[in-house]
C-alpha cells in the first residue's frame, strides 16, 4: 500500500498562514493532540460498553515522550485507532473542512482558541511548531492493516504500510528550529499541568523516582529504596466529576489547595451540577477577599470535559462571580467562538443565570441556617455580595435579604432591620430619611461623637467599593440618602426644623468671617458663620458629599476622570455659638483674634488629618506658646 495525494484545499497554501498567526498560542498543540489522543481511548471505551468491541481494552491510556537528539515529540494513545481510509476521510478531508471559510475570516480572529476547533485544526496545530508530522496508527477494527501517513507542512502527504502492532494511534512531530523550547521535560511539564491535569484518561510523561517500603534494618526500623515509576501527571477523577455526597469538607479543602497552593482556605464552596437544559459541572468556592479584589480575578479555571480551556472566563461567568475561585466544565459553552458570539449564546446566558441564582441560593441559606456564623464571615463576603448588587440587578432581587450594615459599634442590620432602626431619629424636616457613614473611623472621629451625642447612628463603609454601593443604595431605597459623616456639621447633615438662634448680629457675624477668612487666607477654604449648638466644635471643616463622592469615584477610575482633576475645595464652618467665637471678638488685638482664629481652623484640620508639613510644624510651635 502507497499512495501519495493532496490536501483538498481549494485557496493558496495554509500552513504557513496557521504557523504565522497561531505562533503567538504555540503551545497551545499539545493540547489539541492529547485531548484526540483521550478522546481516541473514550471512543472504544463505549465500543466495548456498547458491545460493538469484543478485544481486550488494555490499560487505557496516554503518552506523551520526546528526544531532544532526534528533536521530536510524540503523542501516542491504545485507543479506537484508524485505517487508511479513516485517515484519508479524518485527516485529509475533515480535519480541513473549515479550511476555506478559515482562510476568509482568520483575519478577523481575536486568538488561537478562537481558531483551533471552529475550523477543524485542531489536528493541525501541530504545524505550528513542526516541519513534518508523522501517523502511525492501527484500527480497532478486525482484520485492519497499519498504516503510515507523512505530511512536511505542504498540502501534499504520503500514505503506506504501517508498523504498529497494537491497536492505537502515534503521532510524531519533528519540531522545526523555531519551537525548539518544546524539546524541555520542564517546558512540556509546564503545558500539561496546565492543560491535561484533569483528563479522564491517565496521561504518562516519562518516569519519576518515588521511596518505596523495603523491609525493615537489624533495629526494626522500616528501610526505603528509590524506583523509578510512570510519572502520571493527571488525576482522571477530579471533585466535579463526582456526586456531592460521596465528597466530605476535607476533599474540597484538598482541592481548592492543589488549585491554589498558597491560599488561604475558602469560606465555603457551592458544588455545581446540572444536566438540564444545558450541561454544567464545577465546584465554585468564595475565598477570603479583605479588600484586595483586583488581585482575585481570574481563579475560575473553565474546562471542557476535563480538558482546560482558560481562565478568561468573563462572559461565561457573571462579572461579579469573578471574584470567586474555582472550576467550570461545560461541554456546551462554544469555546472557540468569537466574543460576541459568546455573549449573545442562549447557553451560556442560561449558564450565566443558573450560577448567579445558586450563588444567591447558597448565601440566603448560609443567612437564614446560622446569622451569626454568616456575620463572621461577612468582613469577606461582604464585598463580593456588594460588588453582586451594584453590578447584577437580579442578584439584588435575592441581594437585598441577606446583605447586611454595619455600625460603627460593629452591629450588623439587614437593610429593613436597619431602617426600622433609624427611621424614628434621622428623618429630616422634608421626610427624608439618612443614613450617616464613615469610611476611615479613626479620621473622622470627631464627627462621630458628635453625630452619636445626637442620638444618631454611623455606618462603616471602607470597602473599596462602598462608594459605588452607597450610590447603588440611593437609587433602590425610598426616599433615603447617604451622608458621610464629616459631609457637613451634624445639624446640617439631618435638617430638623429646630435650628439654634445665632447669637451674634449680622454685624459681628460679618467680622467674624473676615477675621476668619483672613487667619486662613486660602481660596480653596470657603468660610461660613452658621448658628449651630453651642457644645459644638467651633470650626468644623468638611467637603461637599456629592462633590467628595465624584472625586472618590474618579481616583478609583469609576468615569469620573473630570472631578478627579478639578482642585479639593472644603467648607470652613464657624459655629458662631461657641464660646470661643464671644471670646475672638471680645479680644480687641487683632493678632491675637488671628492667631485664636488660626489656631481653631487647624485644629479642625487636624481631626480630619488634613493638617500636614509646615503647617503642621506652624501649629505645634503655637500651640507650644500659647501654653
Amino acid at each position: 500500500m502507497q499512495e501519495k495525494g493532496t490536501i483538498s484545499i481549494h485557496t493558496e497554501n495554509i500552513f504557513p498562514i496557521i504557523k504565522k498567526f497561531l505562533y503567538s498560542d504555540t503551545e497551545i498543540f499539545l493540547r489539541e493532540l492529547v485531548s484526540n489522543a483521550v478522546d481516541a481511548t473514550q471512543k472504544i471505551k463505549r465500543l466495548a460498553s456498547l458491545g460493538q468491541y469484543g478485544g481486550d481494552l488494555g490499560d487505557l491510556r496516554v503518552e506523551v515522550a520526546f528526544d531532544e537528539a532526534k528533536k521530536t515529540i510524540t503523542i501516542s494513545d491504545n485507543g479506537i485507532g484508524m485505517t487508511a481510509d479513516e485517515i484519508k476521510k479524518y485527516i485529509n478531508q475533515i480535519a480541513f473542512s473549515g479550511a476555506t471559510e478559515f482562510m476568509e475570516k482568520f483575519k478577523e480572529a481575536k486568538d488561537a482558541n478562537e481558531i483551533i476547533g471552529r475550523f477543524g485544526l485542531g489536528f493541525y496545530s501541530a504545524f505550528m511548531v513542526a516541519d513534518k508530522v508523522e501517523i502511525e496508527t492501527l484500527s480497532y477494527q478486525d482484520g485492519a492493516e497499519p498504516a503510515h501517513w507523512v505530511c512536511d507542512g505542504s498540502t501534499e502527504f504520503e500514505i503506506s504500510a504501517g508498523s504498529l502492532a497494537e491497536r492505537g494511534t502515534e503521532i510524531t512531530l519533528h519540531i522545526n528550529q523555531e519551537s525548539e523550547e518544546f524539546l524541555s521535560k520542564h517546558r512540556l511539564q509546564e503545558i500539561l499541568d496546565k492543560y491535561c491535569r484533569f483528563l479522564p484518561i491517565p496521561i504518562k510523561f516519562g518516569t519519576k523516582t518515588e521511596s518505596v517500603e523495603d523491609g525493615v534494618d537489624e533495629e526494626g526500623k522500616t528501610k526505603w529504596k528509590s524506583v523509578e515509576v510512570d510519572n502520571i501527571i493527571n488525576d482522571t477523577n477530579p471533585i466535579w466529576t463526582k456526586a456531592p455526597s460521596e465528597l466530605k469538607d476535607e476533599d474540597y479543602l484538598d482541592f481548592y489547595k492543589q488549585l491554589y497552593p498558597f491560599s488561604e482556605d475558602p469560606l465555603f464552596w457551592i458544588h455545581l451540577n446540572v444536566d438540564y437544559p444545558f450541561n454544567l459541572t464545577g465546584v465554585l468556592y468564595f475565598p477570603k477577599l479583605k479588600k484586595d479584589f483586583e488581585v482575585q480575578r481570574n481563579k475560575i479555571k473553565l474546562f471542557s470535559r476535563q480538558v482546560f480551556i482558560t481562565d478568561e472566563v468573563k462572559d461565561i461567568v457573571p462579572e461579579f462571580l469573578m471574584l470567586l475561585h474555582g472550576v467550570i466544565d461545560s461541554p456546551d459553552i462554544p469555546l472557540n467562538v468569537s466574543r460576541s458570539f459568546l455573549q449573545a449564546d442562549s447557553n451560556v446566558k442560561k449558564i450565566n443565570s443558573y450560577i448567579t441564582k445558586k450563588v444567591a441560593d447558597k448565601l440566603a441559606e448560609l443567612f437564614k441556617n446560622d446569622r451569626k456564623a454568616y456575620e463572621e464571615k461577612w468582613a469577606d463576603i461582604g464585598l463580593f455580595v456588594k460588588y453582586g448588587i451594584i453590578s447584577e440587578d437580579k442578584f439584588y432581587d435575592k441581594a437585598k435579604d441577606f446583605v447586611l450594615l454595619t455600625n460603627t459599634a460593629k452591629e450588623n442590620f439587614t437593610l429593613t432591620e436597619y431602617k426600622d432602626k433609624v427611621e424614628g431619629t434621622q428623618t429630616d424636616k422634608d421626610g427624608q430619611l439618612v443614613y450617616l457613614y464613615t469610611n476611615d473611623p479613626s479620621k473622622q472621629d470627631s464627627f462621630i461623637q458628635s453625630a452619636n451625642k445626637k442620638g444618631y447612628d454611623v455606618l462603616l463603609m471602607d470597602s473599596p467599593i462602598d462608594n459605588h454601593f452607597i450610590s447603588h443604595l440611593e437609587q433602590k431605597l425610598e426616599k433615603t440618602q447617604l451622608k458621610r459623616v464629616d459631609a457637613d456639621v451634624t445639624d446640617k447633615l439631618i435638617k430638623k426644623d429646630e435650628a439654634p438662634e445665632m447669637v451674634l448680629t449680622e454685624e459681628q457675624t460679618n467680622k467674624v468671617k473676615a477675621i476668619f477668612d483672613k487667619a486662613i487666607n486660602k481660596p480653596a477654604y470657603k468660610v461660613e458663620v452658621e448658628s449651630l449648638h453651642p457644645e459644638e466644635l467651633p470650626v468644623t471643616v468638611t467637603m461637599d458629599e456629592f462633590m467628595r463622592r465624584m472625586k472618590d469615584m474618579a481616583a478609583m477610575g469609576g468615569g469620573m476622570g473630570f472631578y478627579g482633576s478639578m482642585p479639593d475645595n472644603y467648607k470652613v464652618v464657624v459655629n458662631g455659638n461657641h464660646k470661643l467665637v464671644s471670646r475672638i471678638l471680645q479680644d480687641n488685638n487683632e493678632g491675637a483674634q488671628s492667631q485664636l482664629a488660626k489656631q481653631a481652623f487647624d485644629l479642625a484640620l487636624l481631626s480630619q488629618g488634613l493638617l500636614t508639613g509646615a503647617d503642621l510644624t506652624e501649629f505645634v510651635n503655637r500651640s507650644v506658646n500659647l501654653i
